[in-house]
């Protein structure tokens, strides 16, 4: 086949082989450059990075004509129409930090721990179940912090309600009382601590600490608080323990687990002593 192609080619005059090379060339799909018959011009294409800049410039010039007959004038925050907004975003803010507020700014750390370490105490794992712990650690917590959200309420949020005040000295008037609670609360050899890390010296006065330093020396001695309660409730419990397994080691009822005889004894005592009066008595007591 490509003997006879071949042939039937070097049978053909010159201009004939001129025009089936420029055939073949021009009709070649490695070809970059358009074919050019005779009589007949070359066709130039319009660059496609031409025609988006033309496009940009069609539509571009009128809008740009239409802004620059406009003016805008300054922008007038109207305080009766700011306030509703600032409350919304106010009020928005506080419920998504509410978890972290509730846990470092009140007594609801102290709360729960204490509840936890007696759940573990008396050797239940999921009874009480956490829901009411915490649902009691939180109405605990709002009972204790009451006189705090009164204070705040009269000083810092009916002022800045009936316009008497502006933002600012709302935060800084509810600060105070919140302040003076976790004063308090906190231990002076954890407020040295955190004062050491921070490299600055002890203040003069309470007025003086500064919140960010507070809190954490506040988170500290709630920890130490809530373990020192915890301690003393384990101690009851765990005298339980001891007796209940020396009597079956006595009667010779190694097999037996000290756990099964202990819990309901130590269920029964607590009850019998009026445990729950006794423990919600000693949380609350500890934060006058």
């Amino acid at each position: 086949m490509n003997n006879h192609y071949q042939s039937s080619i070097e049978g053909l005059s010159p201009d004939s082989t001129s025009h089936v090379n420029a055939y073949t060339v021009s009709h070649s799909p490695l070809s970059a450059t358009p074919s050019v018959h005779s009589g007949q011009k070359p066709i130039h294409r319009f660059p496609r990075n031409m025609s988006h800049l033309l496009y940009f410039l069609l539509f571009f010039f009128p809008i740009s004509n239409a802004l620059a007959g406009t003016q805008i004038g300054p922008i007038h925050f109207d305080q009766d129409n700011v306030s509703p907004a600032l409350q919304a975003f106010a009020l928005l803010t506080i419920l998504s930090l509410a978890p972290s507020i509730l846990i470092m700014l009140s007594s609801f750390t102290r709360i729960v721990v204490v509840l936890s370490m007696l759940r573990n105490a008396l050797g239940l794992q999921q009874t009480p179940p956490n829901t009411v712990l915490i649902s009691l650690s939180l109405f605990l917590t709002l009972f204790t912090m009451m006189p705090v959200a009164k204070a705040i309420y009269t000083e810092a949020y009916q002022p800045y309600e009936n316009r008497e005040i502006n933002t600012s000295t709302a935060l800084n008037r509810a600060a105070i009382p919140l302040k003076q609670f976790m004063i308090k609360q906190t231990r002076e050899k954890d407020m040295h601590v955190i004062l050491q890390l921070a490299k600055e010296p002890l203040p003069a006065s309470a007025d003086e600490i500064k919140l960010y330093q507070l809190i954490p020396a506040f988170i500290l001695s709630e920890l130490q608080t809530a373990f020192q309660i915890g301690f003393m409730i384990f101690l009851p419990f765990l005298l339980v323990d001891l007796i209940v397994s020396g009597i079956l080691m006595t009667m010779g009822m190694m097999m037996m687990p000290p756990l099964s005889i202990s819990l309901p004894v130590k269920i029964l005592l607590f009850i019998l002593i009026d445990g729950w009066d006794l423990i919600v008595q000693a949380l609350v007591g500890s934060f006058n």
